[in-house]
């Protein structure tokens, strides 16, 4: 019998993985699909939101080191978007100084409160039949998912690190 619940237990969790990981693949998919889809009208990329979205949200303006933790992008791809923005008129930062900090410019403003509008409208399609309570206990447990995964992640890289030093 225990033979069996374990079997069953086994299979279980292979399914809640398969749901887990097809459902996070396709969010993040879609996300990036409206973004691109949203920005194409401004002759930008996603990348291009995420940095408009946080620049506005901090109005002292950002480094470019700090966009990369905030967006999760890679420098390279960071350092793109706020040549390409700055060259836009959206952006303004002292291109010769290491870590100066990015601010938008009035039509960046502009652009970032219609962008976070945008990104309000998805949201809200996102989690349209939810009520509040249902949203707030979705929100709060992806973020305690990620979170745990995090942490997850972590012990494989530092047992890795542990097993390749022993060696």
């Amino acid at each position: 019998m225990a033979c069996v619940s374990r079997t069953h237990l086994a299979k279980d969790m292979e399914d809640l993985f398969e749901k887990f990981t097809v459902s996070i693949l396709k969010l993040n998919k879609l996300v990036q699909r409206i973004k691109a889809c949203e920005m194409k009208k401004f002759g930008l990329k996603s990348v291009h939101a995420m940095c408009l979205y946080h620049l506005s949200v901090h109005g002292q303006g950002l480094s470019a080191g700090r966009l990369v933790k905030l967006t999760l992008e890679d420098k390279a791809a960071i350092s793109r978007a706020l040549s390409d923005m700055r060259k836009m008129g959206y952006v303004e930062y002292d291109a010769s100084r290491h870590g100066a900090p990015v601010k938008l410019t009035r039509s960046g403003a502009e652009l970032a409160e219609s962008i976070r509008a945008r990104a309000g409208a998805a949201v809200g399609a996102g989690s349209l039949k939810f009520t509040p309570a249902q949203r707030e206990f979705f929100y709060r447990s992806l973020i305690t998912i990620s979170d745990n995964l995090q942490n997850y992640y972590e012990g494989l890289t530092h047992e890795n690190t542990d097993e390749t030093e022993l060696k």
